[in-house]
């Protein structure tokens, strides 16, 4: 498996750039759980829960309910449209227990294609990002996100995450510069 995580350009169009920057924190959290084995993935940092594993899973299921299900009113994909969210409100972290590197990785690596295509979808009739979604979080609140808060947003949730893996890694392998 070869991932690629090539730096943004300093000059881009707002969509180019927002994308750049999304394939780059996609990129680092793949990587982070690159060359772990699967029980490594399972491995926590206390106090926390929280695993690499979990952090994949959970990453796949965000792309698809953001891009998938938001951006373009598409049902959910599987596992998502099947999974026991009643029962467990944290079962994309939860239910990557077990689950092997290669599972996980390509889970991820789907969802992720599913979404650049949502994306493109949305954007084909040109680059407007103030454009609202197409299912509407909130709709009793009149709240909408646009394509720009939810290419922000990914990039946040890849960040915020990213930062949860280097401490993970670095607690299984003393990793620092994946």
């Amino acid at each position: 498996m070869t991932i690629e995580r090539a730096d943004p350009a300093y000059s881009n169009d707002e969509v180019g750039m927002l994308r750049s920057f999304l394939d780059r924190y996609r990129a680092t959290i793949r990587l982070q759980a690159s060359g772990l084995t699967d029980a490594q993935l399972d491995q926590t940092l206390p106090p926390s829960d929280l695993t690499l594993g979990g952090m994949v899973k959970h990453l796949a299921f965000v792309e698809d309910y953001w891009f998938s299900y938001h951006l373009r009113a598409e049902e959910p994909a599987p596992p998502w449209d099947t999974a026991p969210w009643d029962d467990d409100p944290d079962w994309d972290w939860h239910s990557a227990a077990g689950a092997s590197h290669a599972e996980l990785d390509a889970l991820l690596a789907a969802a992720i294609a599913r979404s650049d295509a949502c994306l493109d979808a949305a954007l084909a009739d040109g680059p407007e990002l103030d454009r609202p979604v197409a299912r509407p979080r909130d709709p009793g609140k009149g709240a909408t996100a646009t394509v720009r808060w939810v290419l922000v947003h990914m990039v946040e949730e890849y960040c915020r995450h990213a930062g949860h893996a280097d401490l993970i890694r670095q607690s299984i392998d003393g990793a620092t510069d994946v």
